[in-house]
């Protein structure tokens, strides 16, 4: 076949080197996630964990053996969960869920996203309250490990069973069915790729199907991966606006710890140190630090960084808690409970992840905002404090970053649009079954383009603020901007004539994504916060 990955896997990341991940019947932690995901690390079942999924099916055994009509075990899904499954068919039952559920359309997810989902079903297989064998999570062990990863379209899912469809393209491939991603992205048959790996189809028993594809485990995938990246960009945010500040003879005095002591939320505290360290050591910061009459109050832009890009954190915080929480959660349904009980939940409803995904969202998209602010202001020569029209030396013949602030500003709009949140939008499904759903995969899915897009703006940011350093000499930057001067420079040269705009915006994206700046200013300053 030759259909190929349309979209992009996020690089707002370091790759993870742990080399080797070990599920525990308690799970698994988000640098697991991380690691399998984005790195390298290969996985294995701890033995404590075959031997609590082996408990856990043999109460399913017990339960066909007694022939107890048990949702999901003798019993059709959804609004057909009433009628009853002859024992007979309890296996062609299992397939045919996996076969109707995979049923999403469009372009691919990325190879992180499916691998986190993976690893988080195996970590929700392992828990042992979902009744299937071993070997049914030994088989996505076997899939990560041999990197096969199954081709999940983006749409599909709406966070009410949990993650049906993307879960159950996942499953489709155990059984040597559906889809995988081949060597350069062309979608290949799932049972070539099987083969070409030495893997066997899988055949599913009672309840394995369902225990397979119902849970957050898509959602809870790409909160993780956001939450890697909101951390990073949030202190790149810092950078950033540090090194515009700078460049336009801001002042350091509103970044003073005791001003932010008074209001005592922790990240802004932490977002006004690091510009404050950042600004440091600077002779361009020098030239008018005591001069009273020069920036008695800047621009909310500037001035206000700490308090925007800290709201921001905090709102990290409240998002890292919840997915920590997801982590060690029981997201089956029906769950087996080791007293031989099979009980109904509604614990696979996406809300706590929806509403976590569409708050870190419209926090990341104000961070944009107010760097395409200060952006804005460093490329007009009535604000920029002596700057040059759009940070060219020679203005009108050239047009220098003007176009650049019009990207970043559709940019900002966009993510403005993405900001509204999915989580409070509901379609009833399954005959009215399932009448409200948490569309919290598509909260989660628009997060990721939104980190994506701030990394578009912080490296628009970036850019402009070492243009505007180099017009200051022969004054010379902070370290952090000396390093940051450095690092751009190699690509988009010092001020001058204009040049093809557009790879030096995506090299200076990759800058801001990877952590060598970062890295570099670090070494200088200690670790930023």
């Amino acid at each position: 076949m030759s259909e190929r990955i349309s979209k992009h896997s996020h690089t707002t990341h370091a790759i993870n080197e742990q080399s080797a991940v070990i599920v525990q019947p308690t799970g698994v932690s988000p640098g697991d996630v991380l690691a399998v995901a984005r790195g390298t690390a290969t996985v294995t079942l701890d033995p404590a964990t075959v031997a609590a999924m082996a408990t856990s099916r043999s109460i399913v055994d017990d339960i066909e053996r007694d022939g107890r009509p048990v949702y999901g075990v003798s019993t059709g899904f959804g609004a057909l969960a009433n009628t009853f499954v002859a024992p007979e068919r309890r296996a062609e039952l299992q397939h045919a869920l996996i076969r109707s559920h995979a049923a999403g359309v469009g372009a691919p997810m990325p190879r992180e996203v499916v691998r986190a989902m993976m690893l988080l079903r195996v970590r929700s297989l392992a828990l042992g309250h979902s009744g299937v064998r071993p070997l049914v999570a030994q088989a996505l062990v076997d899939l990560l490990n041999q990197d096969i990863t199954p081709w999940v379209p983006e749409h599909g899912s709406l966070g009410a069973s949990g993650d049906l469809a993307p879960l159950a393209h996942c499953a489709l491939v155990l059984l040597g069915e559906g889809w995988t991603i081949g060597k350069g992205g062309v979608r290949e048959d799932a049972a070539v790729a099987l083969q070409r790996a030495g893997l066997a189809p899988i055949e599913l028993s009672a309840k394995e199907g369902l225990a397979l594809i119902n849970g957050t485990d898509g959602m809870l995938g790409m909160l993780l991966l956001a939450i890697d990246d909101a951390a990073h960009l949030f202190t790149m945010a810092d950078v950033t606006a540090a090194l515009a500040i700078e460049a336009m003879l801001g002042s350091e005095r509103p970044f003073r710890p005791e001003l932010h002591a008074i209001r005592p939320h922790p990240g802004q505290a932490v977002s006004a140190a690091n510009i404050h360290r950042l600004l440091q050591g600077s002779a361009i910061m020098d030239s008018h630090r005591d001069d009273l009459a020069h920036a008695v109050q800047d621009a909310y832009s500037m001035r206000c960084a700490p308090q925007v890009a800290g709201a921001a954190r905090d709102t990290l915080s409240f998002v890292d808690s919840v997915a920590a929480r997801e982590l060690v959660s029981i997201v089956d349904n029906p769950v087996v409970l080791p007293n031989g009980q099979v009980e109904s939940t509604g614990n696979f409803h996406g809300a706590p992840l929806g509403f976590a995904a569409d708050f870190l969202a419209i926090a990341a998209a104000e961070v944009g905002s107010i760097s395409e602010r200060r952006v804005d202001r460093l490329l007009d020569v009535c604000r920029s404090r002596d700057l040059p029209a759009f940070l060219s030396p020679d203005a009108g013949v050239n047009s220098g970053l003007m176009i650049a602030q019009y990207t970043a500003a559709g940019i900002v709009a966009e993510n403005r649009r993405l900001a509204a949140p999915a989580s409070v939008d509901s379609l009833p499904t399954s005959g009215m079954q399932e009448d409200h759903v948490s569309m919290g995969w598509a909260a989660a899915k628009k997060l990721r383009t939104v980190l994506d897009n701030l990394t578009s703006l912080l490296a628009v940011e970036l850019l402009a603020a070492v243009r505007g350093l180099q017009l200051r000499a022969p004054l010379t930057p902070s370290p952090a901007g000396q390093a940051a001067v450095a690092a751009v420079s190699k690509f988009a040269g010092d001020p001058g004539p204009d040049i093809f705009l557009a790879p030096a915006m995506e090299a200076t994206r990759s800058v801001v994504a990877n952590r060598a700046l970062r890295s570099t200013i670090e070494t200088h300053l200690g670790p930023l916060g």
